[in-house]
C-alpha cells in the first residue's frame, strides 16, 4: 500500500511540473494538427508500413509513447532500491555547464550542415544519426561505400572527438561512462532488452527469422558494427554522456533533463531519408513524425541514463540490438547483397581493401535496397 500511495504521489507531482503539462498539451496538438494537415496521406518513403493506413500509423506512432511509458515504469521498479548518483555534480559549475552545452550544441549543428555537404557531393543522402532505409527501409539504393562512409563519419563526428576533448577535463564517471552498480545496470539491461525485443519483433518487423544462416552469420555482426559505429556511439558520448549532465545543472529537475534528451535525441535525426521538406505541409509532418518516431526513445534512453548514472546501460538495453540489430540486419544483408557463408573471409578482406569485388559469387558490389 505504501509503495502504491508513493507511485500515486510521484505520478502527480511529475504531472505538476510545466514542462512535462507542455509536452502533453503538444503532443495532443500535434495528433489533432496531423489529422487536420495531412488529410489521410503521409508523403514519407517508408516500404515497411506503406500498405498501413494513415490512421494505423498514427496510432501506432502514439502506442509507441506508451510503450516507452510503461518501460520508464520498469526501471523506476528495478531501480527503486540502489543508491542513484548525483548526475548534476558530475557536470562543471553553471556557467561553465552553459558555455559548454552551447559550445556542443553549435558543434553538433556545424556537423549536421557538413553531413548534408559530403552526402550530397559524394552523391548519397545527406548524414543523419540514422543510415538511410534504417527501420523502415528505402526504394532508393544504398550503396555499400555510403553506409561505411556514414558510420565512420558519425563515429569520428558525434563520438571521437567530443569524447576526447570532453576527456581532457572530465572522467569516464563525469561523463556517464562508468558503473557504480554493475550488477544493478545488468539487471536493467537485461529487462528492458527482452521486453523491447519482443515489441519490436511483434509490433514493427520479424524479417530477421526469414533470412538463412548465412545472412545471420555474417549480417549481424555487419549491422551491430555498422550501427554501433554509426549512431549508438555517437548518440550515446554526444547527448547522454556529454550533454544530458549539464541539461541536469541547468535545470535542476530530472523530468525537463529527460525531455530534454527526448528532444535532443529527435533532432539528430531530423535529416533520416524518409522525411520530406519540399513543402510546408511535408516539412510539418516530417517533423511531427520525427518527434512521434523519436521523442519516446530518446526519453527513455535519458531516463536509464538518470537512474544509473551510466550511458552504456542505454546504449546496450535499448539501442544497439533492439532495434537495429533485430529491425535492420535484413537492411544490411540487402545493402551488401549477402547470400551465403561460403567465402566470407576472403570476402571480407577484399571489399575491405578493393571496395567491394564480387568474389566467389557471396557479394555484388553497390547493390540496390
Amino acid at each position: 500500500m505504501n509503495t502504491q500511495l508513493s507511485l500515486q504521489r510521484r505520478f502527480g507531482l511529475l504531472l505538476r511540473q510545466r514542462s512535462v503539462q507542455a509536452v502533453v498539451v503538444l503532443w495532443v496538438l500535434a495528433n489533432v494538427l496531423v489529422i487536420v494537415v495531412a488529410h489521410g496521406r503521409l508523403p514519407f518513403d517508408r516500404p515497411t508500413v506503406a500498405d498501413a493506413s494513415f490512421a494505423s500509423q498514427l496510432v501506432f506512432a502514439n502506442l509507441g509513447l506508451v510503450e516507452v511509458i510503461a518501460l520508464i515504469a520498469v526501471t523506476y521498479l528495478l531501480t527503486r532500491r540502489r543508491s542513484i548518483p548525483d548526475m548534476a555534480a558530475r557536470a562543471p559549475a553553471r556557467a561553465q555547464a552553459r558555455r559548454e552545452t552551447l559550445l556542443l550544441i553549435a558543434y553538433g549543428l556545424l556537423a549536421q550542415v557538413s553531413g548534408v555537404v559530403i552526402g550530397m557531393a559524394l552523391g548519397w543522402r545527406p548524414f543523419s544519426f540514422h543510415l538511410a532505409g534504417t527501420l523502415y527501409g528505402t526504394h532508393e539504393q544504398v550503396a555499400q561505400a555510403e553506409a561505411v562512409t556514414w558510420a565512420f563519419y558519425n563515429l569520428i563526428v558525434y563520438a571521437v572527438v567530443p569524447y576526447l576533448f570532453f576527456r581532457r577535463r572530465y572522467s569516464n564517471e563525469q561523463l556517464n561512462l562508468k558503473s557504480s552498480n554493475r550488477r544493478n545496470d545488468l539487471l536493467v539491461i537485461a529487462a528492458i532488452l527482452v521486453i523491447e525485443s519482443l515489441v519490436e519483433v511483434f509490433s514493427l518487423s520479424s524479417s530477421i527469422f526469414d533470412l538463412s544462416a548465412g545472412q545471420l552469420l555474417l549480417g549481424v555482426p555487419l549491422t551491430f558494427a555498422l550501427y554501433f559505429a554509426g549512431t549508438v556511439l555517437p548518440t550515446m558520448i554526444f547527448i547522454y554522456a556529454i550533454l544530458l549532465p549539464r541539461y541536469l545543472k541547468l535545470t535542476g529537475s530530472i523530468a525537463t533533463t529527460a525531455i530534454l534528451g527526448g528532444v535532443t535525441y529527435t533532432l539528430a535525426h531530423a535529416l533520416d531519408a524518409w522525411t520530406v521538406y519540399t513543402s510546408a505541409q511535408a516539412a510539418f509532418l516530417s517533423v511531427a513524425f520525427l518527434f512521434f518516431q523519436y521523442f519516446g526513445p530518446g526519453l527513455i534512453k535519458s531516463v536509464l541514463t538518470l537512474r544509473t548514472g551510466n550511458a552504456w546501460v542505454h546504449a546496450i538495453a535499448y539501442h544497439a540490438v533492439a532495434p537495429h540489430v533485430l529491425i535492420d540486419t535484413p537492411h544490411i544483408v540487402r545493402v551488401f547483397n549477402i547470400r551465403w557463408v561460403a567465402g566470407v573471409k576472403r570476402w571480407f578482406w577484399m571489399w575491405f581493401w578493393f571496395g567491394g569485388f564480387d568474389v566467389g559469387g557471396v557479394v555484388a558490389p553497390q547493390s540496390s535496397v
